[in-house]
């Protein structure tokens, strides 16, 4: 809606000619289909049994020929076939190039947004993993009680053997 609305901040542009509005989506989605048809194997059999059809038909003797042998009006056919199809296939290949620049601009904002996340992830396991290191783990403590339990044994034999400590 905001389109249609008139800008004051813009200068008018003077149009010339008849003014008809053409839905660009629809023009362009009908220039799709006809694309589509036109590349199929179906137009290119259907086409070929036409032209076989009308030379054979412009062929016979004695029957009224509306297209005799250098076959103007086929060659004029084909010809008005082929200046309409070459701008609409190319319409359609322009509509493809769009969607194309449109889905990778998606995947390249989607990579982007994988990789900030993936970053992320990366502090945050380097944040666990440094924490971790500062917090005593199962297998640390283990090792400290048994450093403690052989120096416990250790002090305990020594004072067993220790013959000042006795009186002796």
């Amino acid at each position: 809606m905001a389109e249609n609305r008139t800008r004051l901040d813009q200068p008018r542009i003077e149009r010339r000619g008849p003014r008809f509005r053409v839905d660009a989506e629809a023009f362009g989605q009908w220039t799709e289909k006809i694309a589509r048809f036109l590349g199929t194997g179906r137009y290119l059999v259907v086409q070929t049994g036409i032209i076989v059809l009308w030379v054979i038909y412009n062929a016979i003797p004695g029957v009224p020929h509306p297209d005799a042998y250098p076959f103007l009006f086929l060659t004029l056919a084909l010809s008005l076939q082929a200046s309409y199809a070459a701008p609409l296939i190319l319409l359609a290949q322009n509509r493809q190039d769009d969607r194309d620049r449109v889905n990778l601009e998606a995947d390249r904002e989607e990579a982007r947004e994988s990789k900030a996340d993936l970053e992320y992830l990366a502090r945050e396991i380097a944040a666990i993993r440094m924490a971790l290191g500062e917090v005593a783990t199962r297998d640390f403590l283990r090792s400290e009680l048994a450093r403690a339990e052989a120096a416990r044994e250790s002090r305990d034999s020594d004072e067993r053997q220790d013959p000042v400590r006795d009186g002796i």
